[in-house]
């Protein structure tokens, strides 16, 4: 009776709920990991993240190796095909036992209803275990058993029952025998090759060594700097996350024990607010499917008639919109694989609100380019800042792009940054260059909208539609 532990969002040995049942069997364990380079580029996928996700599939190929449990890497352009090389990996090996973790997206859930048939006929039998949240899906509903579909409320139970249930991580499995030579990925897929340089370090104990750090050095400031995007006062633990080499579980636990020995109170509890909004967007595309498929949470919204994308798109792309703040948010997103939290709100609000082009196509464009693109919190960002989702910002509330930089970078630190054009600029001039006649250097455009009428002209649209 051989266990196999089909790994997907998850990539890693320590609090792998599927790995650590296959283990506690006391059988032979094996383990695959699926490439499907087609079903990645239907779903968007950047160059950064499909890097990010082979190099760690091989650190835990390594780690798996350690402990005596062979990984063998499987590959299949797509999900149906990838149903395909499982079964047939099953019936070489003679597996009786599929261990995986849930995943909640649309595609990934037909994928394991179609498995369930082709399983049976093989007489093996499928362990499915809920592992992407602190709480499981399903889980925090209302007092009449219904999703929540706004974010308080929703988190004010999520720690209700973070108290009540006092959720531990599962134990890491133990070595299974003498260590073996692990199998590796040898390649990039071609349409993956052109990936920015790493942002963070691989492997699971380097995800760990990140939290650490963070929680000893920036967690105390977090909520007080976490909007800077010239300073480093966030975590970026978002990568891991997002691929499953740490769980928002040992995130909620690290930030527990820190609290507990007297770390900053107010930070902790404000990062882990975090967490808590990443099990909420995950809470809404289990229980409302069709933000998965390009479809807004509120229905009415699918009336707005968008502007056509045109040559403002490709501007906005391309950080050369002529709002500093944007531009240098996209030019580091196009050479990094990775944007600030408080930019892409401001970017995705400019695009939507300002340029009035559909937040579809700035979703689908941030998961082509984020090593960090997870489709629950990429969508819910979007559809926020978009006023098309739930709990979104009021269709009134527009945040302006110069107000925001003057807040936020007041002295043009990361406009300097990105946007080397304006470098010899003023603290107080950077942020508008053109503002009150002032001359626009040399190379760099003037703003390709109107701040104030565009706002309006949003608000109207909005206004429009609910009347």
């Amino acid at each position: 009776m051989t266990q196999l532990v089909w790994f997907r969002n998850d990539l890693r040995v320590a609090d792998n709920p599927a790995l650590t049942a296959a283990c506690k069997t006391g059988q032979p364990v094996r383990a695959c990991y699926i490439v499907t380079p087609g079903q990645w580029q239907t779903h968007d996928w950047s160059p950064a993240r499909v890097k990010f996700v082979i190099d760690h599939a091989n650190a835990l190929a390594k780690d798996l190796a350690a402990l005596g449990i062979p990984m063998t890497f499987l590959e299949a352009d797509d999900f149906t095909r990838s149903q395909e090389v499982l079964i047939s990996l099953c019936r070489e090996h003679e597996i009786t036992h599929l261990h995986f973790n849930e995943e909640y997206g649309i595609n990934e859930r037909r994928r394991d209803k179609s498995l369930k048939p082709k399983a049976d006929a093989l007489g093996l039998t499928i362990c499915k275990y809920r592992d992407q949240t602190v709480a499981p899906v399903g889980e925090i509903l209302t007092q009449q058993n219904e999703p929540y579909s706004v974010f308080t409320p929703f988190s004010r139970r999520w720690r209700s029952w973070i108290d009540e249930t006092a959720p531990t991580a599962y134990p890491s499995p133990s070595a299974r025998g003498d260590a073996i030579r692990p199998s590796q990925i040898d390649a990039i897929p071609a349409p993956f090759r052109e990936a920015p340089p790493a942002l963070v370090e691989t492997g699971e104990n380097a995800a760990h060594d990140q939290l650490e750090r963070f929680l000893e050095t920036r967690a105390g400031t977090y909520r007080e700097q976490r909007d800077f995007p010239a300073v480093d006062g966030t975590s970026q633990l978002s990568p891991y996350l997002a691929n499953g080499v740490l769980s928002g579980r040992q995130c909620l636990l690290a930030a527990r024990e820190a609290q507990g020995r007297g770390g900053n109170q107010e930070g902790l509890v404000t990062w882990t607010n975090e967490i808590a909004w990443r099990d909420f967007y995950i809470h809404i595309l289990y229980h409302y499917p069709r933000v998965s498929m390009h479809r807004a949470f509120k229905p009415e919204t699918e009336a707005l008639e968008w502007n056509a994308p045109g040559d403002h798109f490709d501007a906005w792309k391309e950080g050369r919109t002529g709002v500093p703040v944007v531009d240098a948010a996209m030019r580091q997103l196009n050479a990094t694989g990775w944007m600030h939290n408080r930019l892409r709100m401001i970017t995705a609000m400019f695009l939507t609100k300002n340029l009035f082009i559909d937040w579809r196509l700035g979703e689908v464009y941030f998961m082509s380019k984020l090593v960090d693109g997870f489709l629950a919190s990429n969508n819910g960002g979007w559809q926020w800042s978009a006023s098309t989702g739930t709990d979104a910002a009021p269709y009134f509330r527009v945040f302006n792009p110069v107000t925001q930089s003057e807040r936020f970078d007041p002295r043009g630190e990361f406009i300097r940054r990105w946007v080397p054009e304006l470098s010899k600029l003023d603290a107080k001039r950077i942020h508008d260059p053109g503002a009150k006649g002032g001359v626009i250097p040399k190379g760099y455009p003037r703003p390709i909208v109107d701040l104030k009428e565009s706002r309006k002209e949003a608000i109207a649209r909005f206004q429009a539609l609910k009347d």
